[in-house]
């Protein structure tokens, strides 16, 4: 049965004591797909996340002729153990001008930009599109710099829809800004070896090098003539339940009755920080302390002693929601005291009720707003299905009891009945 269109969570009455598994890393488990396919051998990835955007990944690379197969975790529900015959480099031919090779990549932004730069490789002529969000979102410098190497991308405004011609391997120097993503220096790092690339980047800004950093780090870790590799738990995701032990505490300093198990030390992660910043400081910057999970800040912010105030936020305009004027719109919509001037927002302790959350069709809003659900009793969530982007179980999560779950009640907002753990996985 799917997640109803309205849920409300209801606040816990008791103290909870749980160690909350999380699926794997998107941002690993996607850039890991691409080296597989492009390793020499058979790679085997465990606790792979199997989510929307992993499953976008798995079925371009099926329809490129890559035979993936996906095998259950029996560790956790949303991971997979994913095998993936490389094939040293090769990518499959596409089509032709005339019908071109199609793929879609939805919303997700990884999948995209890594197939963009992955398809150069191959031959015949490839289109890549995705949703009417994903068609705005920023791809121009990527295109730009896979140009700068002497391939031909044909798109109307530097967006998706894009025409790639394949041209193979071709050893060059380009030159990559991460001033709006990191993803598209990702992408050509990974493709670097096969494609005999040289990549300088440059427009240096600070939030997205983290995300370079995991990249490179992968490549050295990463089997690349085939073997096993093991994916993290995703640190993003853990945020929202070392945020619910913050909630839920009585004490100012969290107890951490709640914990998140295998909870990642490599380092590769900017968000496995995300506890080192409880109790909140006064300031946080995406530049400088947290990445996707500086948002489970922002919803953490009213129930603070000071208020708080997030900078260099211009990052998350441009993903899968605008994500400052979402967070701003529904903190308000929750009686919060938020202002929001230029990258940032300030939020002021103040005291919340219950609302209907609009979730932008954004994963993160729906997960963040929910875990403020475990405080602020009639708080609905619009859409909640979206989790199913990076987190499908999360709402099972939420409900299972402990230790493996909050135990907390779900329900069906329009009628108020209790769901059932079937009625709340995301898919």
């Amino acid at each position: 049965m799917p997640l109803p269109d309205l849920i409300e969570i209801v606040p816990p009455d008791q103290s909870v004591r749980a160690e909350i598994t999380v699926p794997g890393s998107k941002s690993l488990t996607n850039r890991a797909l691409v080296l597989a396919a492009l390793a020499e051998g058979e790679t085997v990835l465990r606790g792979a996340l199997w989510s929307e955007d992993t499953q976008l990944m798995v079925d371009a690379l099926r329809r490129l002729g890559f035979p993936v197969e996906v095998a259950s975790d029996p560790a956790e529900p949303c991971n997979r153990l994913i095998t993936v015959p490389g094939q040293g480099g090769r990518i499959p031919p596409g089509g032709s001008l005339e019908k071109p090779l199609e793929l879609e990549v939805g919303n997700a932004g990884t999948a995209a930009r890594f197939l963009t730069a992955m398809l150069c490789l191959g031959s015949g002529v490839y289109r890549l599109a995705g949703t009417r969000r994903m068609h705005e979102r920023p791809q121009e410098a990527l295109f730009g710099a896979l140009r700068e190497l002497g391939y031909c991308l044909d798109s109307v405004d530097n967006r998706l829809p894009v025409l790639i011609h394949g041209g193979g391997p071709r050893p060059g120097t380009c030159c990559v800004s991460v001033g709006e993503s990191s993803q598209f220096a990702s992408a050509l790092i990974l493709c670097a070896a096969a494609g005999g690339w040289r990549i300088c980047v440059v427009g240096e800004n600070a939030d997205e090098l983290p995300y370079v950093t995991m990249t490179t780090q992968l490549l050295r870790a990463f089997p690349s003539r085939g073997g096993e590799y093991r994916i993290e738990p995703d640190a993003s995701s853990g945020s929202y339940f070392w945020a619910a032990d913050a909630l839920i505490s009585p004490t100012p300093i969290p107890r951490g009755q709640i914990t998140v198990a295998a909870w990642p030390t490599s380092g590769w992660q900017i968000d496995a920080r995300f506890p080192k910043f409880l109790p909140l400081p006064e300031s946080l910057s995406r530049h400088r302390h947290l990445g996707d999970s500086i948002m489970t800040a922002v919803v953490l912010a009213p129930f603070a002693d000071h208020p708080t105030c997030f900078t260099d936020l211009g990052r998350l305009r441009v993903q899968e929601c605008e994500r400052v004027k979402a967070l701003r719109a529904e903190l308000h919509r929750c009686g919060a005291d938020v202002v929001e001037k230029g990258d940032t927002l300030t939020v002021t302790p103040s005291p919340l009720h219950g609302a209907e959350i609009e979730t932008y069709n954004d994963h993160r809003m729906a997960m963040c707003f929910a875990i403020l659900g475990l405080k602020i009793p009639r708080l609905k969530i619009k859409n909640p299905a979206c989790v199913r982007k990076t987190f499908p179980d999360f709402f099972q999560k939420l409900a299972a009891p402990p230790p493996n779950g909050l135990g907390v009640a779900v329900r069906d907002a329009r009628t108020g009945q209790p769901l059932a753990p079937n009625h709340l996985l995301a898919g």
